[in-house]
C-alpha cells in the first residue's frame, strides 16, 4: 500500500499529493495519507467526495492523523480548498539551525552550554521564527527534559519548531517527539533561502 507522507506541508499540498498518489494507482485499490493539520482533513473530505473516492478510516495518533482511501470513479467534480491565512503574518527574520545537542567539543560542558543558550533565548528580545532540529539535535525535542520543557515555552510564544524526520528515524526517535513537529528537508530548505538571517549551531 502506497503511504503519503503530507505532515507539515502547506495548505494545498497535502490535497494535491493525496490527488497525485491516486492518480498512480488503479480503481478499488488503496493509499495511507499521513497529516497533522485538520484544515487538510476537511480539505481531503471535500477532496474524496467531490471525486468519488472512499474514506475508509480515520486514525488518530497524537496531532498525527492517518488516512485510508480507497480510489473511486473520479467524476471530477468541482470542490473548495480552504487555505487558512495569517492576518499578522510575521515578517521571516531569524532562523535557527540546531545540528547538536551540546555546545562544543566537551560533551558534560557542551551540555552546560546548551542549557545555558537554550535559557538566554527564552528571555531574549529577539526570538526565532522558526527552529530546525537535525543530526543529534533531534535529541533536545525527544530525550532531553530541560530542552523539551524550554521549547514548549517557545511554541508557546509563536516559535515554529521542528525535527528532521529522517534524524528522528535514525535515533529510533520517531515515537518520543514531545515538542514541535516532524519536518522534511524542504523546511530546511526554504528556510535557507526565505529567512534574512539563517544561524546554524552545529
Amino acid at each position: 500500500m502506497k503511504i503519503v507522507d503530507a505532515r507539515s506541508l502547506p495548505c494545498p499540498q497535502p490535497v494535491i499529493r493525496t490527488k497525485e498518489a491516486l492518480d498512480e494507482i488503479n480503481q478499488g485499490e488503496t493509499i495511507t495519507v499521513l497529516i497533522d493539520s485538520e484544515v487538510s482533513l476537511e480539505n481531503i473530505k471535500k477532496f474524496l467526495s467531490a471525486q468519488g473516492h472512499k474514506l475508509l478510516e480515520v486514525k488518530r495518533k497524537g496531532d498525527v492523523y492517518e488516512l485510508k482511501i480507497e480510489k473511486g470513479t473520479s467524476p471530477g467534480v468541482s470542490y473548495e480548498i480552504t487555505c487558512p491565512v495569517s492576518v499578522e503574518e510575521k515578517p521571516k527574520e531569524l532562523f535557527f539551525i540546531i545540528a547538536t545537542d551540546v555546545i562544543g567539543r566537551d560533551e558534560e560542558l557542551g551540555k552546560v552550554l546548551m542549557k545555558g543558550f537554550l535559557e538566554t533565548l527564552l528571555v531574549s528580545e529577539e526570538l526565532p521564527q522558526r527552529m530546525f532540529f537535525m543530526n543529534t539535535g533531534v535529541k533536545l525535542t525527544t530525550e532531553v527534559d530541560y530542552a523539551v520543557e524550554i521549547l514548549k515555552k517557545l511554541e508557546e510564544k509563536g516559535v515554529e519548531i521542528f525535527s528532521c524526520g529522517t534524524c528522528l528515524k535514525y535515533y529510533q526517535l520517531e515515537d518520543k517527539l514531545k515538542v514541535g513537529k516532524r519536518g522534511g528537508t524542504d523546511l530546511y530548505l526554504s528556510g535557507m533561502v526565505d529567512f534574512k538571517k539563517v544561524v546554524f549551531i552545529g
